[in-house]
């Protein structure tokens, strides 16, 4: 007879990432920038705590859903999107919702280097976790002289825009 006791999975308090929605403008802002600081990290471990468990994305046109699929994404794009550098910047919010536009530059294993230019929709549960995302990205090639992105942005500057071009 199966123990009349919760598992502990059923009991346990979910993890959580503040802030927690509904978001404010500073806590918009926060959650951009952690999520920034995150990325540029390119640790795929660390990056997939902030989703829930059953996370989904759509990234480009690629379908991920939860956290074994994220890292394995996450991977598999840091190894061939080299020296990925960030930067993202809010757009808007509303409740759990935030809207973000992004830009990163990395060079491939042929040493060409593209800048990203993106917009995701970030979808949030109660414990500040992302339970959904989607990222629409368009890929330009630049020069290495013209690269702008350079590692994790200085704390002067977080907050501070993205230029468009």
């Amino acid at each position: 007879m199966e123990n009349e006791r919760s598992r502990p999975e059923e009991t346990a308090v979910p993890e959580g990432r503040p802030p927690c929605p509904p978001f404010t403008e500073e806590t918009a802002r926060q959650k951009v920038q952690a999520a920034e600081d995150a990325w540029n990290t390119r640790d795929p471990h660390r990056v997939a705590l902030a989703y829930t468990p059953d996370s989904v994305w759509r990234n480009r046109d690629r379908f991920v859903t939860g956290r074994e699929e994220i890292v394995a994404f996450l991977t598999e794009k840091w190894q061939r999107e080299q020296e990925y550098a960030l930067r993202k910047s809010l757009w808007d919010f509303h409740g759990d919702r935030i809207a973000v536009r992004f830009q990163y530059e990395c060079h491939d294993a042929d040493g060409r280097w593209w800048r990203s230019y993106g917009n995701e929709l970030w979808e949030f549960d109660e414990h500040g976790l992302m339970r959904r995302r989607e990222a629409s990205i368009n890929d330009v090639p630049i020069d290495e002289a013209d690269r702008r992105i350079f590692g994790p942005r200085p704390a002067g500057q977080h907050g501070t825009d993205i230029p468009l071009r």
